[in-house]
């Protein structure tokens, strides 16, 4: 009887063994391949974060920006505003970022800093530039930005070193007005730029422009339409209200939108040595717009064209330059808004094809 029981469980144990051990397989197949996958996202993640500069981080010390900065190495420096200076810094990580660091002997600069933290804390745009993180405590404030490597529109207008094609100009109108846009129409509260200009424009390594510097921003809460401020924008971009009265609304960002589009397409500043008195860039375009339209475009872009191609442009400058001069009516009531700015400015661009 015995070696009868012995034999009867043999089968039992083999059938056991035969579900058990794929079972097992199975178990440590899945498990090597999770791991695989972690390993594998934990090195992507790594990477994106060396070479983008771009990943969210939790408040950066002190130490760490000194470090980065090389101690605020005049070499960092990128540019310098009314209430800070911004810096080029690289993380022991290899990241690279934008540092803007408030300079807190200045007025308002603390106000500065808290303004840009609660403008820019839950946008996201592709054409804005994207906030890292901060460092805050009572003898320092900074913000951390993702990193622009091509530099601003202002040293690609102004540079002997760099031109840029009507192809490219029109892309990065469309990039300004696609986030003024956002901006103005798709984010509750309405923000308002307030300083819309060349060095604020930014671009990427791929060219992309991105808007930066929100530190006079001013967010439109509730009802409100429009607010009074003492903080001016620069001479030369803001509306009259604006310059005249401090009043800001999205109208006086599409103001100095006007004012930037005439002047990528012309070349000159508002500000230029030409306008004196009354004859404003805003004149000068407008009695040229009829009949010597051509005469007016950046030498830049004549440069690149003949003659028979810029006949053929010049249909296309009168209508970008008619755009300009709706952006820039006297009254805000009476301006475009960006939403119609966008749309034409989209139908304009296969003509560039």
């Amino acid at each position: 009887m015995a070696c009868k029981t012995t034999e009867s469980r043999k089968p039992r144990r083999n059938r056991v063994l035969k579900y058990v051990l794929p079972f097992c397989a199975l178990l440590v197949l899945i498990i090597g391949l999770v791991a695989w996958i972690l390993i594998r996202f934990g090195k992507k993640r790594n990477r994106i974060q060396i070479e983008s500069g771009i990943a969210l981080r939790q408040r950066i010390s002190y130490i760490e920006i000194l470090k980065a900065t090389e101690d605020f190495a005049a070499d960092n420096l990128l540019g310098s505003g009314s209430f800070s200076k911004v810096y080029k810094g690289t993380f022991l990580d290899g990241a690279v970022a934008a540092i803007k660091v408030f300079n807190l002997d200045v007025q308002d600069a603390i106000k500065s800093f808290d303004r840009e933290c609660e403008a820019m804390r839950n946008i996201r745009h592709r054409n804005l530039v994207k906030v890292i993180s901060s460092c805050s405590n009572e003898d320092f404030k900074a913000i951390i930005f993702e990193y622009m490597s091509k530099g601003s529109l202002e040293k690609w207008l102004y540079s002997e070193n760099n031109c840029l094609n009507m192809k490219q100009r029109l892309g990065i109108m469309i990039d300004v007005a696609s986030a003024l846009e956002y901006l103005h129409h798709g984010y509750c509260p309405p923000l308002v730029h307030c300083d819309l200009k060349p060095s604020n424009i930014l671009f990427n390594e791929d060219m992309v422009a991105h808007l930066g510097d929100f530190g006079i921003a001013k967010l439109l809460g509730g009802e409100e339409i429009k607010v009074q401020t003492k903080t001016l924008g620069t001479l030369g971009y803001m509306a009259p209200e604006y310059g005249s009265e401090g009043i800001v609304s999205i109208m006086a960002d599409v103001y100095s939108y006007g004012i930037l589009l005439m002047e990528i397409f012309t070349g000159k500043k508002p500000t230029d040595d030409k306008f004196t008195g009354d004859f404003t860039m805003k004149k000068w375009v407008s009695e040229s717009l009829q009949d010597e339209i051509m005469e007016i475009i950046d030498g830049k872009l004549v440069t690149m064209m003949n003659e028979e191609e810029l006949d053929a442009k010049s249909k296309f400058f009168r209508l970008v330059m008619t755009l300009a001069l709706e952006c820039t009516e006297d009254l805000p009531e009476n301006r475009i808004d960006m939403i119609n700015v966008l749309v034409r400015l989209k139908k304009i661009q296969p003509q560039f094809h």
